[in-house]
């Protein structure tokens, strides 16, 4: 894949690329992404609890509708607010998320003047992320390379499923009186992911979220989105 026309020098890492123009900056070594720092955010209590066999059932009809018609979905795009929490890091952003299943999709950060923090594009022959200094970097694993290169925990493969209000490869999830998803707990590796859903729009075919707060230790990701356009 021909990523620029000036010469570039390629460092190797573990699993993925680093290309770097060299006729406008020197060889440097990876460095983290500089996002905007997190001004202040207002966090609710949270309890995180094993699923229980309360709401909707899972094996309902109208569960089996729901999903099916998210699934049937070939492409959808949405917008909105990104906070990344940790004990050691806070970041903020707005974020585009593009996605056309099953292997593509664009995740783009940007500031509050509307310059681009960080855009990562998967494809099915691997991934690119541009960070703010126009820095670009390839690789296979987009969840790796993205707390590399930024210090956040992002499960992204799951996370094209969750924004959409389905599963994903979680087996322990809740429903809300609607037949929509309402919590969800996913194990990987040794980690424990507790997504809570606190708003849908309905208006749209299917509803889809609006907001949801992802939980692991003491790693918190809340999402808003302002619009969705779907096909």
């Amino acid at each position: 894949m021909t990523l620029s026309s000036k010469p570039v020098s390629v460092t190797y890492f573990t699993d993925f690329v680093h290309l770097q123009d060299t006729t406008d900056m020197p060889t440097k070594t990876v460095r983290c992404l500089r996002l905007l720092p997190l001004a202040s955010i207002l966090l609710a209590a949270c309890s995180v609890n094993q699923p229980t066999q309360t709401g909707k059932s899972s094996t309902s009809p109208e569960w089996q509708q729901h999903q099916q018609k998210v699934q049937q979905l070939s492409q959808y795009q949405t917008r909105g607010a990104f906070a990344y929490i940790s004990d050691s890091k806070r970041v903020s952003a707005n974020f585009f998320w593009q996605d056309t299943p099953p292997q593509r999709y664009r995740l783009l950060l940007t500031n509050p003047l509307g310059s681009t923090e960080l855009e990562l594009r998967a494809q099915p022959d691997g991934v690119q992320i541009t960070d703010n200094q126009g820095k670009r970097y390839v690789g296979k694993d987009a969840e790796y390379m993205i707390q590399q290169l930024t210090g956040m925990a992002i499960p992204l493969n799951n996370l094209r499923q969750w924004i959409l209000g389905i599963p994903g490869d979680a087996t322990e999830f809740t429903l809300d009186e609607r037949y929509l998803l309402k919590t969800i707990t996913y194990r990987q590796g040794n980690q424990n992911w507790n997504v809570s859903y606190q708003s849908y729009n309905t208006e749209l075919t299917p509803p889809l979220p609006t907001s949801l707060e992802l939980v692991q230790g003491e790693q918190r990701i809340k999402l808003k989105m302002n619009n969705w356009m779907v096909k």
